[in-house]
Formats: C-alpha cells, sequence, structure tokens
C-alpha cells in the first residue's frame, strides 16, 4: 500500500498522520470487499505501507485516477476542514493493497514523503 501526500498544503506531522490513517483504512475497507485475495497477501507479508509525496491536487487526481483505471483498490481523502485546511480538500490518496509492480507502475516515479 502506499499513501501519496500532497505537500503543498502544508499540513502538520500530526494532520498528515491523521489523513494517512483514513486513506489507508479506507482502501483496507474497499479492498476487503473487492480484493480479498490481494488483501490476505498483503496482510501475510506484513501489511507494508509506503509513504509518497505530491506537490498539487492536480498530481493527487492523477494518482487517484489511475488507481481506479487499473482497478486496483484506492481511497481518496477529502478533508472536512474541520481544523488545519479548507474543507473539500483532498489530502491524501491510498493506493493498495495490491501486487508492487502494479502499484509502483502508477506511483513508482513519487518520491518518498
Amino acid at each position: 500500500m502506499v499513501l501519496v501526500v500532497r505537500t503543498d498544503l502544508r499540513m502538520t506531522k500530526g494532520k498528515i498522520a491523521a489523513q494517512c490513517c483514513h486513506g489507508a483504512l479506507g482502501a483496507y475497507q474497499l479492498a476487503a470487499q473487492t480484493s480479498p485475495n490481494a488483501l490476505a497477501r498483503w496482510e501475510r507479508s506484513g501489511c507494508a505501507k509506503v509513504a509518497l509525496q505530491v506537490g498539487s491536487d492536480a498530481e493527487l487526481i492523477a494518482v487517484y485516477r489511475a488507481a481506479r483505471l487499473h482497478h486496483l483498490p484506492h481511497y481518496l481523502v477529502v478533508d472536512a476542514g474541520r481544523t488545519q485546511i479548507e474543507p473539500g480538500s483532498k489530502t491524501v490518496c491510498a493506493v493498495g493493497p495490491a501486487a508492487v509492480s502494479a502499484i509502483d507502475a502508477i506511483t513508482g516515479a513519487l518520491k518518498l514523503l
């Protein structure tokens, strides 16, 4: 699983952690419904998660669309705007759990957070 985080929003570390948790849980729940075999493999292999970064809403949406196009479990976190950022801001896109090669095809060029 990768968690793609927008850096242009300048979220605090705590906010990033919370948003990544929302994304991971959302993607996990989707995978439980749509990809139970991939989910089971991911759980047996240690539940790896990698945080990556993008610098804009457009880049985050591109990752989301690519994950959807390739039928990978994914979850786009849209913030409620109760704390640090504007309501409706897209903050994180979780992709996976899925085969590393499938995720890398979408996110392999992104930098670590």
